[in-house]
């Protein structure tokens, strides 16, 4: 047989041996090759007796480890990086987790310590003794030191180390010797060069000698009978078939007979554009040639427009995921992981919050609880919260979660709760109780419920508990200062002594973030690195609850493991350019690396959630497919809660997410919008993605040519291919100029790099790595970890480097969302745009007028800034696709329709009050081709509605807010970037505020407040003018001699084309008893009545000096 056909072998482990037959002769769907593989298992031999990877950790390690989780690290520049023991970070008095800050052992019981004894996974005590003598690892070393081994208890020696202990006790201390990075490498090395055993040891020797069995697995081997003679074959040739190699996820292209006609259509449509802008340009109006000239150049930029918005969408597509194959692959129980551990790569979950005043504290924490719930093994999960602001209060409430987590995750995990988010689940109005089957989940939802309830009045209550705490305090410290002053007899002193008004923590010291009244050192802009690792690493193993009393629940088959849990406030310093969120994402980057070095990463906003707890797995499946290391990020769509019914402002933007990002999806991916997008590390680093090649086409890929450099012209898109990093010389010379000096980060990129591969499972797969190589435990924290971890955060670290530029969070831009992707995609990248069949997150937007035009104005002014900067996809390289370049080209230039669109707004007014028309007369022509291009827009938007899925009333609310966002916020944004580019001006927007209104009955009371906006005055004043040319053109045509209908008739039908898309801007403004505010009335009636009459007084009606023409006010 292997003669025949080439037999490949490839090492799972080094006791498994994996062996692929290729069979030539069959077609297959891979490649036209179908392979067989089936795996042996090889005993232990004196070549083959590797070292146990799961070994218990050491006491000095666990003491390393319980310091480092119950320590405040603080630091920065020109600073002495600092751990501030903490017994307590939060005052309430509530059940902790073994694994959460402030939660230790007994004391230790010898005299005159003050110490804690070291605790296990359960937060047990560790005792080195039979006699239960707590004693804590500094008394402990004295005494085997220096008291003759003897225990201070019972005063019998401790026990001693016997051969094999003593061996496992040298190789533990040779480990500890190793940097954490220099185990992190060997692994990986040893991984790759698995299997590759000398060649010197006789195997037969060893089998003839031992007479040893060579292996047993699912291959087909002779029948040995009782006797010893063969006869025979043994096994079942239909294994082969069973054990196929099957993906991960699918792509499902949308229907022939939707898809077909909808391309048809985009060229008819085109076409038709294309014959009336040109009869159009061919026959002026001799009458209006102002009212011509305008109309004809506002008709030319939107048929340019609706061109760049239409060619990305040729191409859209489905995706679907298999979960169970993913299971199969990296958590079933196998020959090459025989304990079915995970083997899946670890995700690093970023959480960015800034002001609690805007973003509330419960929604952070609350959204903390659904990432600590999520459904990925717990050893594999990492969550870093950065707050930008070095806020308390956050903090605290930071704390709280994790507290309440001890009881919220067990729950979920018991009885399968979907959503994970408490405030979500617990406010659901269909049935709780059903499919939960379960006697106890009744009392246990009941426990929960009350626990919640107390645990939202208590980070409610954090402000006041805080304040009333400092003020405590701060009166007692200066009760002192007047004591002092006193006691040495300085009257005056006492009367001039001021203390500075600090924030204090629960366990009595300072907070070194910001305090409620500035100080120095001590401000939004000026504080130090603060870190805090609130839950520490989990154990390795599966760690089951117990039940403690009958009021209880029942943990005893679910695992009460919690993911890490890391606070994160960056060091902020006067003078330096902080770069708003893109430099805290960056700043957790580095932080994470050097921490947990998960090799994915997935960024949230606070205030969005995990809604489908299998979302992370469904990401993974896109990673881990065949081709998976070519995909930057999976970008998950943005889903709300908490919108009116109608969705009066088109908060959900269906027609963006389902419609724009999957025909993205189609071509080279959707771009990055912000939040719910799971990274590969190595792609936010900046390196190219292998088998990189520049694009040659103009269509959908087009003709390929492979790279002759990794080197791109532009020096923005320089960038160095990641692969086996043979070069470790150029690579030791290039990667610490662009990432900084940190040797840990530096160190840390080739092991994400080598832990985010697919698994080689498959002989096509070029780049994989070895299964069951992420199996092994992770390592525990220790003081120099997070020493460099706060090293890292510092304002200063990242001078001189290439962060912000070409690696991480692109700065310079306040949509750094999408200009960080643009880079990925501009490098070759592809992106993955995932629609979970249950919403994978959830989260809130703006439904207030106000706050929803702030919003959209800042995405405009970021696209103006991408417009006029160096990532203008036209700048391009050629390794991104022509329609996705269209695409980019589109999000930059869509804010400039704005101009044309305002001047066509007023043109029906104007064409009303002057009583002329774009076109000379109302002819069958231009009837004809307005019928054609209405009726073209019309079938797209069906065929577009049913190839997405979205409803016909998103589509119109989307095209409503298309013109109210166009006529205000899209202006003010080009203006803005004008200012910016050529003056200098820096641009700040208003952060969106996602507090609720005063009155709790009403779920929607955001949605009538009303808060006067600059950006109102363009719509409200273009509603006035088109009212009042409507009045005047009624009343001109009812009272002339010769009534001219046929302009009448295409002016008013303009006019309320107008204000048909400006309705709900007009119902925003009257408010929730359609009272308006005067200051409406007072610029509206303003500002359209001295442009209108204006306008008849410069440009009377020909044959009459009088308005209206013969028609006269009374």
């Amino acid at each position: 047989m292997a003669s025949e056909s080439p037999i490949n072998t490839s090492t799972a482990s080094p006791r498994l041996r994996r062996v692929s037959q290729t069979s030539h002769d069959l077609d297959s769907d891979i490649g036209g090759v179908q392979f067989a593989t089936y795996t042996v298992q090889i005993p232990s031999t004196p070549d083959n007796n590797p070292m146990s990877a799961s070994m218990e950790y050491s006491t000095s390690q666990r003491v390393e480890d319980q310091f480092v989780s119950s320590s405040l690290f603080t630091g920065g520049y020109n600073c002495v990086t600092q751990a501030q023991l903490k017994e307590k970070v939060i005052e309430s008095q509530t059940s902790h987790h073994p694994q959460m800050t402030g939660a230790k052992g007994s004391f230790c019981a010898v005299p005159g310590c003050d110490a804690k004894v070291v605790t296990d996974e359960r937060g047990l005590d560790i005792v080195p003794c039979e006699c239960d003598y707590k004693i804590c690892m500094d008394c402990f070393r004295d005494a085997v030191r220096n008291g003759d081994h003897m225990c201070p208890g019972c005063k019998e020696p401790y026990r001693e180390l016997d051969v094999t202990e003593y061996a496992v006790h040298n190789r533990k201390q040779y480990q500890q010797q190793m940097s954490k990075t220099e185990r992190r490498m060997s692994l990986m090395k040893s991984t790759k060069v698995m299997g590759r055993q000398s060649s010197e040891f006789d195997h037969n020797k060893w089998l003839f000698e031992t007479k040893g069995s060579y292996g047993y697995g699912n291959a087909i081997w002779p029948k040995v009978d009782v006797e010893g003679s063969q006869d025979g074959i043994g096994g079942d040739p239909m294994v082969f078939h069973d054990k196929q190699w099957r993906p991960l996820t699918r792509k499902l292209n949308i229907s022939a007979a939707i898809l077909s006609p909808y391309r048809l259509l985009i060229f008819i449509r085109m076409v038709v554009l294309g014959l009336f802008l040109q009869w159009r340009i061919r026959n002026p109006n001799e009458d209006a040639v102002w009212l011509w000239a305008m109309s004809v150049v506002c008709e030319v930029w939107f048929a340019i427009s609706w061109l760049l918005d239409q060619l990305p969408k040729l191409c859209p597509v489905n995706r679907i995921t298999n979960l169970d194959v993913l299971k199969e692959k990296f958590e079933t129980p196998s020959l090459s992981n025989p304990t079915g551990k995970s083997d899946l790569p670890g995700i690093d979950i970023f959480v960015s919050t800034a002001d609690p005043e805007k973003e509330p504290p419960l929604v952070t924490a609350n959204t903390i609880l659904s990432i600590l719930a999520a459904d990925y093994p717990v050893e594999k999960l990492a969550c870093y919260v950065s707050d930008d602001g070095g806020a308390l209060l956050t903090f605290e409430a930071m704390a709280e979660a994790a507290s309440f987590a001890n009881l919220w995750v067990p729950f979920c995990r018991k009885h399968n709760i979907e959503p994970r988010n408490p405030e979500s689940y617990f406010s659901l109005k269909r049935d709780p109780y059903k499919n939960k089957v379960r006697q106890d989940f009744v009392r246990d939802r009941r426990r929960v419920k009350r626990e919640y309830d107390e645990y939202k009045v208590r980070i409610n209550g954090l402000p006041d508990s805080i304040r009333r705490r400092s003020d405590a305090y701060n009166a007692r410290d200066e009760m002192k200062a007047m004591k002092l002053g006193r006691a040495i007899g300085n009257d005056e002193a006492v009367d001039k002594i001021k203390i500075p008004k600090a924030t204090w923590m629960a366990d009595g010291t300072h907070w070194p973030g910001t305090w409620a009244f500035p100080a120095p050192e001590h401000s939004r802009g000026d504080h130090a690195s603060i870190m805090q690792v609130m839950l520490k690493p989990p154990s390795d193993e599966p760690l089951k609850g117990t039940t403690v009393d009958s009021n209880s629940m029942d943990l005893s088959e679910v695992d009460i493991r919690l993911p890490m849990l890391v606070y994160v406030s960056r060091e902020k310093r006067p003078g330096y350019d902080h770069n708003k969120k893109a430099g805290a994402m960056n700043a957790l980057v580095r932080a994470s690396a050097v921490m947990s070095n998960g090799p994915f990463i997935l960024n949230l906003d606070c205030d969005h959630y995990i809604y489908n707890s299998q979302a992370l797995r469904e990401g993974m499946c896109f990673m881990m497919d065949r081709g998976g290391d070519r995909i930057s990020y999976v970008q998950f769509p943005q889903r709300f809660e908490g919108i009116d019914p109608s969705d009066r402002y088109a908060n959900h933007n269906t027609v963006f997410f389902d419609v724009n990002m999957r025909a993205l999806d189609g071509i080279q991916g959707p771009v990055y919008v912000g939040t719910g997008c799971l990274f590969r590390r190595t792609a936010l680093y900046g390196f190219d993605p292998p088998r990189v090649k520049d694009r040659n086409g103009c269509c959908c890929g087009g003709r390929n040519k492979k790279s002759k450099s990794s080197v791109v012209s532009d020096s923005d898109s320089q960038t160095i291919e990641l692969g086996d990093c043979d070069d470790d010389n150029e690579m030791n010379a290039i990667i610490p100029k662009r990432f900084g000096n940190s040797s840990f980060l530096v160190e840390s990129i080739q092991v994400a790099e080598f832990q985010g591969r697919p698994l080689a499972d498959h002989p096509s797969l070029k780049n994989g790595r070895p299964p069951g190589a992420l199996t092994f435990p992770r390592e525990l924290l220790d003081a120099s970890t997070v020493a460099e971890a706060i090293s890292v955060i510092s304002c200063w670290y990242e001078d001189k480097t290439e962060w912000g530029q070409r690696i991480g969070w692109i700065y310079g831009s306040v949509t750094e969302d999408v200009v960080t992707g643009y880079r990925m995609h501009n490098r070759g990248w592809r992106s993955v745009y995932c629609v979970t069949k249950r919403d994978a997150f959830r989260g809130t937007a703006p439904i207030n007028l106000t706050d929803r035009l702030h919003q959209v104005l800042r995405w405009a002014t970021g696209s103006v800034e991408i417009f006029f900067s160096r990532n203008n996809a036209l700048f391009a390289s050629s390794k991104m696709k022509f329609l996705q370049r269209i695409a980019y080209l589109n999000v930059g230039m869509y804010p400039f329709t704005s101009f044309f669109l305002i001047v066509y707004c007023f043109l029906p007014a104007l064409s009303l009050i002057s009583g002329q028309f774009i076109v000379q007369t109302l002819n069958i022509t231009f009837l004809v081709y307005l019928l054609g291009i209405t009726v073209t827009l019309i079938l797209l938007a069906v065929l577009e509605i049913k190839w997405s899925g979205i409803e016909l009333e998103e589509w119109w609310r989307n095209e409503q807010f298309w013109l109210i966002g166009g006529t205000s916020a899209h202006l003010a944004a080009v203006l803005q970037g004008l200012l910016k580019v050529i003056a200098g001006i820096e641009i700040s927007f208003t952060l969106t505020s996602k507090s609720g209104g005063d009155d709790i009955d009403d779920e929607f009371v955001d949605l009538y407040i009303f808060k006067w906006t600059s950006l109102m005055i363009p719509p409200i004043t273009i509603m006035m003018t088109n009212l009042i040319g409507i009045a005047i053109a009624v009343c001109r045509t009812v009272y002339s001699v010769i009534p001219q209908w046929s302009k009448l008739l295409g002016g008013v039908f303009f006019s309320f084309w107008v204000l048909a898309h400006l309705y709900p801007f007009a119902k925003g403004l009257m408010g929730r008893r359609g009272k308006t505010p005067t200051i409406v009335f007072v610029w509206s009636g303003l500002t359209a009545i001295t442009i209108s009459l204006l306008w008849v007084a410069i440009s009377p009606p020909s044959g009459t000096n009088q308005i209206g023409g013969s028609f006269q006010f009374p």
